[in-house]
């Protein structure tokens, strides 16, 4: 299993629209210092699993009939932007597995095109995919939106972003599994800041003492928090994630 953060920024990326600051002025002139919109590709076996869309050159990454499927958290428009072009290509029908929320994403469940919405995402009910077990979870966020446990050859991975925290319920479930070998989790904000719909540093460190996962790394990383990290440390077992970067549980970074 394999997991490739193909973008690991907040709404506004870096650089940011108008931000004329050293980091923004960095990723401006070299393009790897930035941050995409949230997203991922997970890999197993001869699989491709997209994770969120909300990267605008999906028609160029991936060739039609190269993703088995894509895995949608929720419906805003920072994670399903690249699906309105995609969509009306004559590719074969594409799989995208998404919550339950029928006000979608404007116009995208109304004209699916290609793409073959399954809404059928629910809190706890797992799947299998090709060997690999999936299982949706219920995150805190400002819609219905969904983090995923993936299970496969023995190691555990669960992605979770956009969220503040997690429901006891969603926690509960992941307690009483044997430790993460990755966590991949949402943290858009530094240390002393909580916000609406996305954690801070300081919600992060109290979850990691809670599921105690062998390696955290942090995505949906906002621009302040983005600064922060250019100057401060995280604590042990933490790391900032970063596009490109490429997770194999069991394995350290590379």
């Amino acid at each position: 299993m394999r997991l490739t953060l193909l973008g690991t920024g907040a709404a506004g990326g870096i650089p940011l629209y108008g931000c004329d600051c050293a980091d923004c002025r960095q990723a401006r002139a070299e393009p790897p210092f930035g941050r995409a919109p949230c997203s991922a590709l997970l890999e197993w076996g001869e699989h491709r699993l997209l994770l969120d869309a909300g990267l605008m050159d999906l028609h160029r990454r991936f060739a039609p009939g190269t993703l088995s499927g894509i895995l949608l958290t929720h419906f805003h428009v920072d994670h399903v932007q690249g699906l309105f072009h995609l969509r009306w290509g004559p590719a074969a029908p594409i799989p995208v597995w998404c919550p339950d929320d029928p006000d979608g994403c404007a116009d995208l469940l109304k004209h699916p095109g290609c793409l073959a919405f399954r809404p059928e995402m629910v809190h706890g009910r797992g799947f299998q995919l090709d060997g690999l077990q999936i299982t949706p979870l219920d995150l805190v966020h400002s819609r219905p939106t969904l983090g995923y446990l993936f299970e496969y050859d023995g190691r555990r991975l669960a992605y979770l972003t956009d969220t503040i925290g997690l429901p006891p319920h969603s926690l509960t479930l992941l307690q009483a599994l044997p430790p993460l070998d990755v966590l991949v989790l949402d943290c858009s904000f530094g240390p002393g800041v909580e916000g609406r719909n996305h954690n801070g540093l300081d919600q992060v460190i109290a979850l990691c003492a809670q599921l105690k996962p062998a390696r955290t790394v942090l995505t949906h990383i906002g621009h302040d928090f983005h600064r922060w990290l250019r100057v401060c440390s995280l604590p042990p077992g933490v790391e900032a994630g970063r596009d490109n970067m490429v997770i194999i549980p069991g394995e350290p970074d590379y």
